[in-house]
């Protein structure tokens, strides 16, 4: 008996810790919206699917054969749904890029049910954002932005979004986690949660327990294309930044330091005399751009920029990207075990690069977790190893095939090389990512892959929602 008392005790005192959230949701709903999209999409084989292989007599002809089998293209409308979080009162909505970026109509759905077309304002494919408006004849109720920075890692969160097409669904958390990496993008730092988030919940709001926006809600880890516990948000201060951005200039300037960087591991960190792993060691520096100009060499391994610091590689990218174009600001690096202080002025990045993390371009890897995927991009060396023709364009090798995901039930293997998706050549890891994003629950993808140099076709099914 005193025992079943005492683990009561215990009980009632943690359920007292408990948040109450009712009166909380009552204020959060009304700044969340629902968004259905249609866009027109083309089906069918349109042509040859040799663009990657013209002049090549044996593909076109291997090719020709399966074509003409093939049903002709035709046009038909294609739906979507997500989520999105009112940020002005005069009808601007923050959301994800994902969710609107192919969109002929857009449609938002208010939480009084009243419904308004909608039209993009700007949008920034880099990190899954995107500004759209609706015209209103009143103010509209506006969320509360908090700073992402200050949330810690256990604090309770509120997710309310559209999964599946179920209005303003609410769902409750925790944060996971900080700074995680996922290969979505190159400013990748999220917050991880476990508060459920399913399709469409794309572009909604996570909430902190004061009503504050601290994420918008882009992605999850699944193996089935629902809800495994493992959801990410982008922080709601590098998107409070693009938002500003797409509001003022319909597009997104960055800013530009001109290093390619590394993970700094334990075994370089003694050998770079750091008491420990942490930083962007830079690999290389661009002739004659800010950085060369400041005096930073390869070698360096910044600590601080800005006055913040750097203590994953990745985190620089964003830091850098976020300054205005134009500033001079002091870069903290270590170099051969002292401390120097150097200032650079920031210029604008090219939108064609990004602060990169010092591999070759073709042997880095992305993945793509819902279809079970990590990408790789191909050298010369593996062309010849994995005997891609000559005069092949593009070609993306699959790094790793996870079992049990709809890779492997499609029968894809490691080793095998992606040449094109719907007769559209495969360019890089990241242009195909992209690619497999859009597809739809349900949605099948005709891949055309070769393995040990022999080709076939392979359909590729994407996990229903």
């Amino acid at each position: 008996m005193i025992c079943v008392v005492a683990l009561a005790g215990v009980s009632l005192a943690n359920a007292a810790q408990l948040p109450n959230l009712p009166p909380l949701i009552k204020q959060l709903k009304p700044v969340v919206v629902n968004i259905s999209t249609t866009s027109i999409e083309k089906s069918g084989p349109e042509g040859l699917p040799g663009h990657a292989f013209k002049g090549n007599p044996l593909f076109e002809d291997f090719f020709k054969k399966f074509m003409d089998q093939m049903p002709k293209q035709r046009s038909h409308k294609s739906r979507s749904l997500g989520s999105g979080v009112i940020v002005g009162a005069d009808g601007y909505i923050l959301t994800n890029n994902h969710v609107v970026e192919d969109a002929n109509e857009i449609t938002v759905v208010l939480n009084d049910e009243r419904e308004f077309d909608a039209e993009i304002v700007g949008r920034d494919a880099k990190t899954d954002l995107a500004l759209i408006r609706i015209k209103v004849d009143g103010p509209l109720p506006v969320a509360k932005l908090g700073d992402s920075d200050k949330s810690e890692v256990g604090s309770w969160v509120v997710a309310i979004g559209n999964p599946f097409g179920l209005d303003t669904t609410v769902t409750a958390g925790i944060i996971s986690a900080k700074g995680r990496v996922i290969g979505n993008g190159p400013y990748d730092n999220f917050i991880q949660t476990d508060a459920a988030i399913n399709p469409g919940n794309s572009g909604g709001p996570l909430f902190n327990l004061d009503g504050e926006v601290i994420g918008i809600n882009t992605a999850i880890f699944s193996r089935s294309g629902g809800n495994m516990g493992i959801g990410f948000a982008i922080p709601m201060n590098l998107a409070r930044t693009v938002m500003d951005q797409l509001k003022e200039n319909g597009h997104v300037t960055r800013g530009w330091l001109g290093v390619r960087i590394q993970t700094v591991t334990p075994t370089l960190a003694k050998g770079l005399k750091l008491e420990k792993p942490h930083g962007a060691l830079v690999v290389s520096v661009e002739p004659e751009g800010p950085a060369a100009q400041g005096g930073i060499e390869a070698g360096d391994v910044i600590v601080k920029f800005n006055g913040g610091e750097v203590n994953k590689m990745n985190e620089l990218p964003a830091m850098v990207a976020n300054t205005p174009v134009g500033d001079k600001v002091p870069v903290v690096v270590i170099r051969d075990g002292d401390e120097k202080t150097l200032h650079v002025k920031i210029a604008k990045l090219d939108e064609t690069k990004v602060a990169d993390d010092g591999s070759p371009a073709s042997e880095r890897k992305t993945s793509d977790e819902r279809l079970g995927l990590v990408l790789q991009g191909l050298t010369d060396a593996l062309r010849e190893q994995l005997e891609v023709p000559a005069g092949t364009v593009g070609g993306v090798l699959i790094a790793k095939v996870t079992p049990d995901s709809a890779a492997a039930d499609a029968g894809l293997r490691a080793g095998d090389v992606i040449v094109s998706v719907d007769q559209k050549p495969a360019k890089s890891p990241d242009a195909l990512r992209d690619v497999f994003r859009k597809l739809k629950g349900g949605d099948t993808a005709l891949l055309y892959i070769l393995r040990k140099g022999e080709p076939s076709f392979v359909a590729l099914e994407t996990p229903k929602d």
